[in-house]
């Protein structure tokens, strides 16, 4: 087993990190959007964008004439978080008060895809992340389309997970007549709402499943 590097190695409760695939594959699955920070001049910038896995990558897209996928693309460092948020931890104690959450770091630089066919099927893998099954119903995407966008791909070579869950876990304070618990937070789809054009138009069935 290789050592980890420092840099995926919390210095705050190391014992919540996890570097095993398919634990972070579960995160970057279900997360919708991811942070990308990085520095230009010495200025740092982090840009939030949306992203699909597959396989060991994750890929990214944007419009080819974006400052932000036009400086990266160059091939500079970046680094990439993702969080889903899971409960607020109430504890007796504000000092005590915390998350529970389940986050992925990754440090990669990025790998422009010019492949007009593997464009096109990162574009599907994006749309089917954001809406399941719908990428058959839309109108078929042009090519100008694709060369109109840039796809960029990061390796998971250099990844890890940290994660909380449970109870408050403070000691001192357990006698205090002081409630604790946590409080959950969801995401979840909601029922779509059609624009005025698509009033009469049938909730297709891959929406239908969504509800």
């Amino acid at each position: 087993m290789h050592p980890t590097p420092p840099h995926l190695a919390p210095s705050r409760y190391p014992k919540r990190a996890s570097y095993d695939k398919e634990t972070i594959h579960a995160i970057l699955d279900e997360a919708l959007v991811c942070t990308i920070s990085f520095s230009v001049d010495n200025r740092p910038f982090a840009i939030p964008t949306g992203f699909v896995r597959h396989e060991d990558k994750i890929y990214i897209h944007g419009s080819v004439g974006s400052h932000f996928i036009r400086e990266i693309e160059k091939g500079i460092p970046v680094c990439i978080t993702i969080t889903l948020l899971d409960a607020i931890v109430v504890a007796k104690s504000a000092f005590d008060h915390s998350v529970n959450y389940r986050s992925v770091i990754l440090f990669a630089t990025p790998e422009k895809i010019e492949d007009i066919e593997l464009k096109t099927t990162a574009f599907r893998w994006l749309t089917e992340k954001f809406v399941p099954n719908s990428w058959d119903y839309l109108r078929p995407i042009r090519e100008n389309e694709v060369r109109k966008t840039t796809v960029l791909a990061f390796s998971l070579d250099e990844a890890s997970a940290k994660i909380r869950t449970g109870m408050p876990g403070e000691d001192d304070d357990k006698d205090l007549p002081v409630w604790s618990g946590i409080i959950p937070l969801e995401t979840r789809r909601l029922a779509p709402v059609a624009e005025d054009i698509s009033k009469d138009i049938p909730l297709p069935a891959h929406l239908q499943e969504q509800r």
